[in-house]
C-alpha cells in the first residue's frame, strides 16, 4: 500500500510576515528623500556666493545614498524562509543516500594551527550520516609536514571519537568544542568513565601536536611512523614542491574499523603541487585541485566546501543540505545549498560587528526571494555537475535516479598516482578550468562569480538557516584584522563590478533583474567610501569656514530631513535588536559602518582604480585565526585594539580629530553669534558634528588616554594630527 507520505515536500517555503509595514515604511522614506532633493536643488547657493560647490557636493552624495538605499529596499523585499525535513528524508531515502564529498581548506600553518584545522576535519567526519558515503579531503596550500602529522593524528583519534559521537549523540563534534562546554556527567560511573577517557585521548593528541608545532619540525622517530613524510624530503620549501597525496583512511577498506567495528569515512590529505613560475590561483586553484582529484577517489555528487576554522556545529546539516537535492519536485533544480557562517569567539555586545545576524536572517533570505543566495565560499553544498560547468536543463530530473549508480575506482598505487596528475601545475594550461569549469580565477572572491555563474547557467540556489547553528568558526578580534578582512572582501566586490561579471552584465536576461540589483549593495560597498568621507568631513569644515549646508531648525525643510534620519536608525535598531543583538551592539555597529567605509572602502576603492590601470595586482590576504592573551583579554572586555602602526588607523584618527576641532569651533561660532539652536544656520551641522565625536569616543580614548598596548601608536597621534591641524586651518583660510 502506497504511504501518503511519500508524496510530502523534503522541504518547504514560507514568505515573510508583516511586509505591508515595511513597504510603507520604505515609501514614506522615498517621499523624505525627494524632499530632501527639492531643497538641495531650490536652494542652490548663486554662483557669487560661498559653498556652491560644497552645496553641490552634498546633492551628489545624497543621490549616491539615495540610489544604494534604492538597490538595498529592492534586496529586502521579498525575504523567504526555508524548513527542511529530514524525518522524510531517512523514510524515502536513507539506504540510496548521495555520497558527499567534504573539502577543508588551510594555507598556513601559522595563521592556521593544525590543531585547529583537525577540529574542523573531526567534526565532518563524525556527521550523522552513513559513513561509507562520506569522504573527507584536506587541501594544505600551506604543503606542511606539521599540517600531515596533525591529521595523521586526527585518523588515529577519529576510531574512538566516531563511535563516542554517535554513542552520547555528541553535538556539536568538534572534539575542542565539545570539552571546553560539556560538564562531566556525574549520574551513570560507566558513562563518565567512557567521557574521561575519551577527553583524556583528546588532550594528549592536542599536546602532541602542539609540542610538535611548536618545535616546528617533525621529530625523526615520528617520520618513521608513515611513508607520507618521506614526500617532505623532496620538498624545497611551500611555494616549490611536488604533490602530496596521502589516503589516510580508506573507507572502501574492509578493515577501516572504529573501535565499536563501524566502517569510517575516507580521509585523503592533499598539498597541490606548487613551483614559483606557475600561479597557483589561492582557494580557487586548492578547490579545483580537489574537484579533480575526489572525481578520481570518491566521486561524491554532492561536494560541501569549508574553511578550516568553521567546524560543523550541528551534526544533521548533511541531512538539511540532501533534503533540497532530493526533492521530488523542485530538487533537481537545486545548483547548491549556502548555509550562512556563523562565529563563536564574539564578545557579548559583538565589538567588531562580526556576528552578521542582519545578513544572515534578512539579506540572505531576501537574496533567497529574489532568485537565490550568492556563494558565501563556506558552508556550501555544492551539486558537483554545477562545479564542473554543466547547465541546467530538463534532463536533471532524472540525475537522482543514477546518483547511486556512481562508482569511484578502488584506491590503488596507480589510482594515487593518476590523481597527483589532477592536482600538478601544468594540468589546467590549455582547458576551462578556471573559466567555464570549476571556480572562477582572477578575483580575491571568486566564491562570488562562481555562484553566479552557476546561477547565470539556469541552476537555483537555496539559502537555509537551521535553528542549531551549521557551522562555526572564529571572528576577527582586533580591529585591523576586522578592516583588514573587509578590504580584502570589498576590494574583490567591486572587482566585479567593473569587469566582465558584474550581474548587470553577465546576468543580462539569465537571471531576474530583481536579482542582478540584489547583488549590487554587496558589490558597491567601496564607491560608498566617497559620499561618506564627503559627509564626515565637508559639513564639518564648512562649519568652520562659516557657510551652512542644511536647513536652520525653524525651517519646515528640516522636517524631511529629520524624519529620513531617525526613521532609517529607529528601523536599524529595531531589525538589528529583532535580529538577536543588543542596543550597545547596534551602537557598535554604526561605529563600525563609520570605520569600515572611511578605511576599508576607501582602500579597496583606490586599490581597484589602480588595477584597472595596470599599475598592481590582486592579493589574498589571510585573516589571522589566533590572538595573543592581552589582545583577547582586552577584547573580551570590548576595549577597541589600535595598538599597530596602519594608514588606516591613521585616517580614522584624523577624521576623529577634525570633527573634535570642527565641533569646539562650531559651539564657539554659537555662543559668540548670540543665536539660538533655532535660529542658527550650522545647528544641524554642529549635531552631526557631535554624533561624529561620540561615535569617535574610542578612537579619542586610544590616541590620549590608554596607556595598554591597545592604544593608538605614537606615530599614528603625530600623523593624524598633523592631517587635522592642516585640514582646519585650510578651512578657516
Amino acid at each position: 500500500m502506497e504511504n501518503k507520505d511519500d508524496h510530502l515536500p523534503l522541504f518547504t517555503t514560507t514568505p515573510a510576515k508583516a511586509r505591508t509595514p515595511f513597504k510603507f515604511y520604505a515609501l514614506s522614506i522615498f517621499v523624505g528623500i525627494c524632499l530632501i532633493f527639492v531643497y538641495r536643488l531650490r536652494y542652490i547657493p548663486a554662483k557669487e556666493e560661498a559653498g556652491r560647490w560644497a552645496w553641490m557636493g552634498m546633492f551628489l552624495s545624497e543621490l549616491w545614498f539615495c540610489l544604494y538605499w534604492f538597490v538595498t529596499m529592492i534586496l529586502r523585499w521579498n525575504p523567504i524562509y526555508r524548513r527542511a525535513f529530514k524525518d522524510r528524508l531517512s523514510l524515502r531515502y536513507e539506504k540510496v543516500l548521495p555520497g558527499i564529498d567534504i573539502f577543508v581548506c588551510t594555507a598556513d600553518p601559522v595563521i592556521e594551527p593544525p590543531a585547529l584545522v583537525i577540529n574542523t576535519v573531526l567534526s565532518v567526519m563524525a556527521y550523522d550520516y552513513p559513513p561509507q558515503k562520506l569522504t573527507v579531503y584536506l587541501s594544505d596550500d600551506g604543503g606542511s609536514d606539521l599540517t600531515f602529522y596533525a591529521m595523521l593524528e586526527a585518523s588515529r583519534f577519529s576510531k574512538t571519537w566516531l563511535p563516542f559521537c554517535k554513542k552520547f549523540k555528541v553535538e556539536p563534534r568538534s572534539p575542542e568544542a565539545y570539552f571546553r562546554k560539556a560538564a562531566e556527567p556525574l549520574g551513570d560511573p560507566a558513562i563518565a568513565t567512557d567521557w574521561s577517557s575519551v577527553k583524556k585521548a583528546y588532550e594528549n593528541m592536542k599536546q602532541r601536536i602542539e609540542t610538535v608545532t611548536k618545535l616546528g619540525q617533525i621529530p625523526e622517530e615520528i617520520r618513521k611512523e608513515h611513508k607520507g613524510f618521506s614526500e617532505w624530503d623532496l620538498v624545497a620549501n611551500r611555494r616549490d614542491h611536488q604533490t602530496i597525496l596521502q589516503i589516510l583512511i580508506d573507507g572502501k577498506d574492509p578493515t577501516a574499523l572504529d573501535m565499536e567495528g563501524q566502517s569510517l569515512p575516507t580521509l585523503v590529505y592533499l598539498a597541490r603541487e606548487k613551483r614559483p613560475q606557475y600561479h597557483h590561483n589561492f582557494k580557487a586553484g586548492a578547490m579545483n585541485a580537489l574537484t579533480r582529484v575526489s572525481s578520481r577517489i570518491s566521486s561524491g555528487p554532492i561536494i560541501l566546501n569549508v574553511d578550516c576554522d568553521m567546524y560543523s556545529s550541528n551534526s544533521e546539516s548533511v541531512r538539511d543540505a540532501v533534503c533540497f537535492f532530493m526533492d521530488e519536485e523542485k530538487g533537481h533544480e537545486v545548483g547548491y545549498v549556502q548555509f550562512p557562517p556563523s562565529f563563536e569567539n564574539l564578545s557579548k555586545n559583538d565589538l567588531y560587528v562580526g556576528a552578521l545576524n542582519v545578513l544572515k536572517k534578512v539579506d540572505l533570505p531576501g537574496l533567497d526571494g529574489n532568485g537565490g543566495p550568492f556563494y558565501i565560499g563556506s558552508g556550501c553544498f555544492h551539486r558537483r555537475e554545477t562545479l564542473c560547468g554543466k547547465k541546467y536543463s530538463e534532463e536533471c530530473k532524472t540525475a537522482l535516479n543514477v546518483w547511486n549508480d556512481i562508482k569511484a575506482e578502488e584506491i590503488t598505487a596507480s589510482v594515487e598516482d593518476t590523481c597527483k596528475i589532477l592536482a600538478s601545475c601544468t594540468y589546467e594550461e590549455n582547458t576551462q578550468w578556471g573559466k567555464e569549469v570549476g571556480l572562477k580565477y582572477g578575483c580575491p572572491v571568486e566564491d562570488i562569480i562562481t555562484g553566479l555563474a552557476i546561477q547565470c547557467r539556469g541552476w537555483r540556489s537555496i539559502y537555509f538557516n537551521p535553528e542549531r547553528k551549521a557551522f562555526l568558526g572564529l571572528a576577527p578580534t582586533t580591529l585591523l584584522q576586522t578592516l583588514v578582512q573587509h578590504k580584502r572582501w570589498c576590494e574583490g566586490n567591486f572587482q566585479i563590478f567593473v569587469s566582465r561579471y558584474c550581474p548587470l552584465v553577465y546576468g543580462y536576461k539569465k537571471i531576474p533583474l530583481k536579482l542582478q540589483l540584489s547583488y549590487c549593495p554587496y558589490l558597491l560597498w567601496a564607491p560608498n567610501c566617497l559620499a561618506t568621507l564627503y559627509y564626515v568631513a565637508v559639513p564639518s569644515l564648512c562649519l568652520l569656514r562659516g557657510i551652512p549646508l542644511f536647513p536652520k531648525i525653524s525651517s519646515t525643510w528640516v522636517l524631511p530631513f529629520a524624519f529620513v534620519i531617525v526613521a532609517q536608525r529607529a528601523y536599524s535598531l529595531g531589525e538589528f535588536v529583532w535580529c538577536g543583538g543588543t542596543l550597545q551592539g547596534w551602537w557598535n555597529e554604526q561605529r563600525m559602518w563609520l570605520f569600515r567605509r572611511i578605511s576599508s572602502y576607501f582602500f579597496a576603492f583606490f586599490d581597484n582604480i589602480l588595477k584597472l590601470l595596470r599599475f598592481t595586482e590582486s592579493a589574498f590576504a589571510i585573516t589571522a585565526k589566533v590572538a595573543e592573551s592581552d589582545v583577547s583579554q582586552r577584547y573580551e572586555q570590548e576595549l577597541m585594539e589600535f595598538g599597530a602602526s596602519s594608514p588606516m588607523f591613521t585616517i580614522i584618527a584624523a577624521l576623529a580629530l577634525l570633527n573634535a576641532f570642527c565641533f569646539v569651533g562650531g559651539m564657539k561660532r554659537v555662543i559668540m553669534d548670540m543665536k539660538t539652536w533655532f535660529s542658527n544656520p550650522f545647528t544641524l551641522q554642529i549635531l552631526l558634528c557631535a554624533l561624529l565625536v561620540i561615535i569617535n569616543l574610542p578612537v579619542y580614548q586610544g590616541l590620549f588616554l590608554r596607556k595598554d598596548k591597545g592604544r593608538m601608536p605614537t606615530s599614528v597621534t603625530q600623523w593624524s594630527l598633523m592631517f587635522a591641524g592642516v585640514a582646519c586651518a585650510f578651512a578657516r583660510y
